[in-house]
């Protein structure tokens, strides 16, 4: 069963394009909806493409007004509203292109409202670096070895004990004032970690989707 999200939000348009084949919906922000068009992007896979419309007006292809779904708070970005329509369609798994790049106060904010949804969706971000996502307390990803591995806390991390990374900790703590994981790697081709309190941002070197 495709129970999986593929959503374009407005950053850095991706490069390439994962096979739309493994995914249950399509779905993008109106500022993403510019960008797929001109990379030729099968649009009519598109199941909804919505947004205050800021940055798209919504009316010059009209052949995809069906799909349009306007969302004018003002007090929520598109990419939070975005979420808000995926949460109600009862998807769980949602893999995110385009939220890096650009003016960076975007991509900090779309880190914001990931976590604002972690206890309701699994969201991993995809660009030309890495792929990230919020992780549980405890949690192990196979497949790393020699990749760049950056641990983030959001804010802190309590008692973090981490395997197979060529720096490991051992019940450390993390703090974005004082102490952060990143640019580390894998020595074994897995890795896990496991913390008492807080939330953690993993950062993978990137294989695309």
């Amino acid at each position: 069963m495709k129970d999986k999200v593929l959503l374009f939000i407005n950053g850095d348009p991706p490069k390439s394009f994962p096979n739309i084949e493994n995914y249950g919906l399509i779905a993008c922000t109106d500022g993403a909806f510019h960008y797929l068009k001109h990379l030729n992007f099968p649009l009519d896979k598109l199941d909804f493409i919505s947004g205050d419309f800021d940055s798209h007006s919504g009316s010059d292809e009209n052949v995809y007004d069906e799909k349009f779904i306007y969302t004018p708070d003002q007090d929520k970005t598109d990419f939070h509203k975005a979420l808000e329509i995926i949460v109600e369609k009862d998807f769980k798994n949602v893999d995110v292109l385009g939220g890096s790049g650009g003016e960076q106060d975007h991509f900090l904010g779309n880190l914001t409202v990931a976590f604002g949804f972690k206890d309701q969706l699994n969201i991993k971000f995809y660009d030309e670096f890495s792929e990230y996502y919020f992780v549980p307390k405890s949690f192990t990803v196979k497949g790393v070895k020699d990749k760049m591995i950056s641990l983030y806390p959001f804010p802190t991390v309590e008692n973090l004990t981490t395997k197979g990374l060529n720096w490991c900790l051992t019940n450390g703590d993390l703090s974005i004032t004082s102490r952060i994981g990143t640019r580390n790697f894998a020595v074994e081709d897995e890795v896990s970690v496991e913390y008492e309190k807080g939330d953690l941002l993993i950062f993978i070197g990137r294989n695309y989707l």
